[in-house]
């Protein structure tokens, strides 16, 4: 009881302040200040007293699109184990549930972006698509090759199967496949050099854009499903990228919630040096995750 406490705390109040350090890591290399750690907390409270504001093109599909979002999300934060302690839910063949909630919250995401009748929002679904179909195989890789080395298709005993003798063991297949789901990481949350979310130039937009109609509650609920996506997603990364526990489970949760934030940090850097990645390079880096996530596989069953 006290484990799925501390998991829904976590899983609740932590993943806008990973945008927070990304943002304040950012400004970091830019030589600025930047804004505090808990921005986004304040952005979001403000977007919550404020009104809704809907186009008469739009219908009962706008409406839920980031209603169902956040819920498919919050639904699949249950399945995922943090740390080395775990989920709520578990059961075998979740990590499948767990990649079509994300599947169904991009569905409605663009879905809702294409209801607006606004060819400017169709091009943002339109480039989101595309990724997601390069991005999605990755991801399902890199769980197969997860699978392979437990002999589980549930996401808590295959995460917490890899420890330390795992890495000494399958050491090269393991470093190909976190290369490949740190660029999901990156895809799926429209982070550069795939997306900037501070940017509203038409050329690089792609989920900025399919959100721009949103306003008040509606548009806090996009931020923060997005922000809990980045959440779930790292935490999947940080699960196989720290293998120890420390047999203290107080403990082990915040050697979790410290891998989170450096995580956030090495985002921060990435975007920060791969800023000026030019676009038509995007293709290339998903295609590259997806063949070092497939060569992980090959290793493992080699």
């Amino acid at each position: 009881m006290i484990d799925t406490i501390f998991h829904m705390a976590l899983v609740l109040a932590m993943p806008p302040l990973l945008l927070g350090v990304i943002g304040k890591t950012k400004a970091a290399f830019a030589g600025r200040v930047g804004a505090p750690f808990l921005q986004p907390y304040y952005d979001m409270g403000r977007l919550m007293q404020k009104g809704i504001v809907l186009s008469d093109s739009t219908t009962w599909i706008f409406r839920a699109g980031p209603v169902v979002t956040l819920a498919a999300t919050l639904f699949a934060s249950l399945l995922v184990p943090l740390g080395r302690h775990a989920a709520p839910i578990s059961f075998e063949g979740d990590m499948i549930l767990f990649a079509y909630l994300f599947a169904l919250g991009r569905f409605f995401t663009t879905t809702a972006a294409l209801d607006t009748a606004s060819s400017f929002e169709g091009m943002g679904a339109a480039r989101e698509v595309t990724f997601s179909c390069l991005a999605e195989p990755t991801l399902f890789f890199a769980l197969i090759t997860l699978t392979r080395l437990s002999g589980t298709m549930s996401l808590t005993p295959m995460l917490q199967h890899v420890t330390l003798p795992v890495w000494l063991a399958t050491g090269a297949a393991l470093i190909l496949l976190l290369a490949g789901l740190f660029v999901v990481v990156l895809a799926e949350n429209c982070r550069i050099p795939f997306d900037d979310p501070n940017t509203h130039l038409e050329l690089t937009m792609i989920h900025e854009v399919m959100v721009l109609d949103h306003s008040g509650p509606y548009f806090c609920c996009i931020l923060y499903g997005a922000a809990l996506k980045l959440y779930l997603l790292g935490a999947l990364f940080v699960n196989i990228a720290l293998p120890f526990s420390s047999g203290n489970g107080y403990l082990d949760w915040g050697i979790f919630a410290c891998g989170m934030l450096g995580l956030a940090v090495a985002i921060g850097v990435v975007e920060s040096v791969m800023a000026r990645l030019r676009l038509i390079r995007v293709p290339q880096l998903l295609v590259a995750a997806l063949i070092l996530t497939a060569f992980s596989l090959v290793l493992v069953v080699r």
